[in-house]
């Protein structure tokens, strides 16, 4: 893996910025670029600003590097959703807390959670899935007196770009007796919800903090751990949020509002919203068909969501001398033989792209990374680090701006 540098005071031409030189270079597999300065910038900005305690969700991006640089930058909690996580973190981080969020466990991902990597926080939705968690960890018939037993709500995604929240989450009748039989058994009872992927209002954790209160109030219990879940955005075409400090002064108000323990945390889960900045892809077109570009990257390797839920990403075409023809909507072929390797977009480049060309994918350090496949013999690709910025940003004022070449 090599570094690349921006270079300063090249503001008119391609030539020195760091995405043209590799661009340069004619790879003929799609190339991935990491940030890494984009991604401490980003828990920077939780660590420091979040009113309580973040969990980075693994599933967005499990990359031990970029575990690493999370951990070096403050955050040390992670939600973690599957056995193969809880091993990962735990080998790659020893020191971090593990929090077992999946509200549906293997007994033996739990036993093994718990006894082999020290996992003391555990979520539910339903009284066999808490019974579940009980006999799993405890030894010769006695009970742990140590857990942190979450509840998860079911609560409204109609803010969300992506749902999240038909799968799990305890409905409001089934709450009260769940939320008592938990305080029975754990040492800190907590509630927890998902308001979906890319919540672009900030009404959603108010909305969802709400039936929170209800809860409780119906319950009568004492709640030491309130977790508002993930959900944060981040910035693409046609889905720009509110700055993330709304979405944090309005959780901090609905949390403080709250009939709970003076001594109550406060948690969140962001996964997108830390690792969305950290990558993108550099592709080349092969193939022109009219509005069609068939590129080297698609469905089944960094761009599964915009083929199967439709994301858009934003794109750049990357070439010496840059054009200066009209832009145009075009859709993308991906490498593979199957139809559906199909992103329809629509991705706005240059009315001049052709065969030959390069173009840059940003945004897809969450869940583009993640979801990749060898499918049909595609997928090797090259990894490199660059220093500019992302194409997009939510934390432009957090840290002074490399000189970013506009191509």
């Amino acid at each position: 893996m090599h570094k690349h540098h921006s270079a300063l005071g090249l503001a008119a031409t391609p030539l020195g910025n760091p995405v043209a030189d590799i661009a340069n270079s004619r790879p003929a597999q799609p190339v991935t670029l990491l940030r890494p300065h984009a991604a401490r910038r980003a828990a920077r900005f939780f660590v420091d600003k979040f009113p309580g305690r973040s969990l980075y969700a693994v599933k967005a991006n499990p990359s031990p590097e970029l575990l690493k640089i999370l951990w070096d930058e403050g955050v040390t909690h992670y939600d973690v959703a599957s056995i193969g996580e809880v091993r990962l973190v735990h080998e790659t981080l020893p020191e971090a807390v593990l929090c077992f969020m999946h509200p549906v466990k293997a007994e033996e991902a739990i036993a093994e959670a718990y006894f082999g990597h020290g996992v003391k926080t555990f979520s539910l939705d339903t009284l066999e899935e808490l019974e579940k968690i009980v006999r799993a960890t405890s030894r010769d018939g006695v009970a742990p007196t140590d857990l942190n037993l979450l509840v998860r709500l079911q609560v409204s995604n109609e803010h969300a770009k992506l749902s999240l929240g038909a799968k799990f989450g305890a409905a409001a009748d089934e709450v009260k007796a769940l939320l008592f039989a938990v305080r029975q058994a754990a040492d800190a009872l907590g509630i927890c919800f998902h308001v979906g992927s890319q919540a672009m209002t900030p009404s959603a954790y108010a909305q969802a903090m709400s039936r929170v209160r209800d809860a409780i109030v119906e319950a009568a219990v004492t709640v030491d751990i309130v977790d508002v879940g993930g959900g944060f955005p981040s910035t693409y075409p046609g889905m720009e949020p509110p700055p993330l400090e709304a979405y944090f002064e309005v959780i901090h108000s609905a949390f403080e509002a709250l009939p709970i323990s003076y001594s109550a945390e406060l948690w969140c889960e962001p996964g997108r919203a830390l690792c969305a900045e950290y990558a993108s892809l550099l592709v080349r077109v092969e193939k022109r068909r009219g509005s069609e570009l068939y590129i080297n990257d698609g469905a089944y390797g960094a761009l599964f969501d915009a083929a199967h839920i439709g994301w858009r990403y934003p794109v750049r075409l990357i070439r010496d001398g840059g054009s200066n023809t009209r832009p145009m909507d075009f859709s993308f072929y991906g490498p593979t033989c199957d139809d559906l390797d199909h992103m329809t977009g629509p991705f706005q480049l240059p009315g001049d792209v052709a065969n030959g060309d390069y173009i840059e994918i940003g945004m897809l350090g969450a869940y583009g990374c993640a979801m990749r496949t060898a499918f049909n013999g595609f997928g090797a690709e090259r990894t490199e680090i660059v220093d500019d910025e992302p194409m997009a940003t939510l934390y432009a004022g957090e840290t002074k701006r490399s000189n970013v070449v506009t191509l």
